[in-house]
């Protein structure tokens, strides 16, 4: 049988396992499955449930969902960052790719972005990210969160969070919406979250775990074997 064409999509193969979380319309995935012409090595997750979805994103989010499915798409709702590593569907998989498209702890009437407290809710939210996602990547792997690099985001120190959990930067890339065919950066949360958001300054931040943390992984992982 003749081996299927690798294709690509910017920093994204068919043949990498990726994993989308925080999904909200389901645009992102759709783009890279279109692309790759199979959905067959992504899983795609989102908090919101299904209900939720259809109730924030109407049809759209729906028809997404039902084209990744027929492409093969693995679907996961109610997938909470924190914990994702823990889910007895995706702990077994280890990824190649694990993406999270503009974090964001949700909208309160009282705070601002640049408030204090809010700054610190979205460090809570990436840290259990990262926590987590290094946990259910491979030993190769990468872990990508796009985000804004302007004031009051750069404040987050995405880059610091990532240490925190031995997880090293090794490039970050200038983002363009329009690289990515269909996408619709959704806000997510509050009254008007179907709405786009301007992208302005934004980078995807790629890590992978250090030399240190993979090595003692590695040997972990043997003596767990023997």
């Amino acid at each position: 049988m003749e081996e299927e064409t690798e294709k690509w999509l910017q920093h994204y193969s068919s043949k990498q396992k990726i994993l989308l979380v925080g999904e909200g319309d389901f645009s992102f995935s759709v783009s890279l499955a279109r692309a790759f012409g199979s959905a067959a090595n992504i899983t795609a997750t989102s908090l919101d449930s299904f209900e939720e979805l259809e109730s924030n994103y109407g049809t759209e989010a729906k028809a997404n969902i039902e084209e990744l499915k027929a492409l093969g798409c693995t679907i996961m709702h109610g997938i909470d960052v924190h914990f994702m590593s823990h889910d007895v569907n995706l702990r077994p998989k280890l990824h190649d790719r694990i993406i999270y498209n503009f974090p964001h702890a949700g909208f309160d009437v009282i705070w601002h972005e640049h408030d204090s407290f809010s700054i610190m809710q979205h460090q809570g939210l990436v840290r259990g990210f990262f926590k987590n996602a290094r946990e259910i990547m491979k030993e190769d792997g990468e872990v990508h969160v796009t985000h804004k690099t302007a004031y009051p985001f750069n404040k987050w120190d995405i880059e610091a969070l990532a240490e925190e959990e031995s997880l090293c930067l090794v490039k970050k890339v200038p983002f363009c919406r329009w690289d990515y065919p269909g996408y619709l950066n959704r806000k997510g949360s509050g009254w008007n979250c179907s709405s786009t958001f301007p992208v302005g300054e934004a980078s995807t931040f790629v890590f992978r775990k250090s030399v240190t943390e993979s090595v003692i992984d590695a040997l972990s992982s043997c003596n767990l074997d023997n």
